[in-house]
């Protein structure tokens, strides 16, 4: 390919960060409902969004250009993963939450290296063949799955959790994305590595505001029906997707 052609992702955009917010927040609610509303359990909830996961990452790898309805669904599957994984190895594998964040963070930076001395890039404009496309997405599910953990550890007071509150870890989180966009706009630090870095940061986000709505007033949420939160944020996400310009990422000075 040239260095003109572009890539099956979409540009990093202000419409790219507010889908990539909703969708975070529908998994989150959406895995909870699937683990705890329907006490599927989280290694049967694993099984069953892992299915739909490669399933998704399939289709994305053999589809000829970008289609944002499947890439956006794509992002839903890795997050409502990404929840399951979060919390099976925070809760079932005894570790808490620091133990849990600190094993899917060297699970994330194993897949980013061995990304970058494959391929040697892991910039979204080059997610342009079937193989980087594979180490993009299975990052991806890293990355939101660090993020659910992390959510946890801050907004949570048990299993090792700094007790924050989901209204505070949501506000700590939205201030790191705005340092992150401020070190972009006034820096020459890695365009990349600042992607990376605010792709963790806004799975947190997401995972502390879908809490807030669906957990029950004595755990400090709203109580909310997680499936109704999460067809709502469907819509809203949906919204973001249909109305906000979704172009393909391309190689800078393309």
């Amino acid at each position: 390919m040239t260095s003109s052609s572009a890539a099956k992702v979409p540009a990093v955009t202000l419409g790219f960060w507010l889908a990539k917010i909703a969708a975070t927040t529908l998994g989150e609610t959406a895995g909870d409902w699937v683990t705890l509303s329907l006490a599927a359990g989280y290694l049967v909830g694993s099984a069953i969004f892992a299915a739909a996961f490669v399933a998704l990452v399939h289709a994305q790898v053999r589809a000829s250009r970008l289609r944002p309805a499947l890439y956006w669904a794509t992002i839903v599957a890795t997050t409502t993963l990404g929840t399951t994984l979060a919390d099976f190895c925070d809760r079932s594998l005894g570790v808490g939450y620091p133990g849990g964040t600190a094993i899917v963070a060297a699970l994330l930076a194993a897949s980013l290296l061995a990304w970058y001395r494959v391929e040697g890039s892991v910039a979204m404009a080059s997610v342009r063949t079937p193989r980087a496309e594979w180490f993009y997405w299975g990052t991806i599910l890293f990355s939101q799955t660090l993020g659910t953990a992390l959510g946890d550890w801050t907004a949570g007071e048990d299993r090792g959790g700094l007790g924050l509150g989901y209204e505070a870890a949501a506000v700590l989180f939205g201030g790191a994305l705005l340092l992150v966009a401020a070190l972009q706009a006034w820096t020459r630090l890695s365009r990349t590595t600042l992607f990376w870095a605010a792709f963790v940061l806004s799975r947190p986000l997401g995972a502390t505001v879908g809490d807030f709505l669906d957990k029950p007033h004595a755990q400090g949420g709203l109580a909310l029906d997680r499936l109704v939160a999460s067809l709502v944020l469907l819509v809203v996400m949906a919204l973001c997707v249909g109305l906000l310009p979704q172009r393909p990422a391309r190689e800078p000075g393309a």
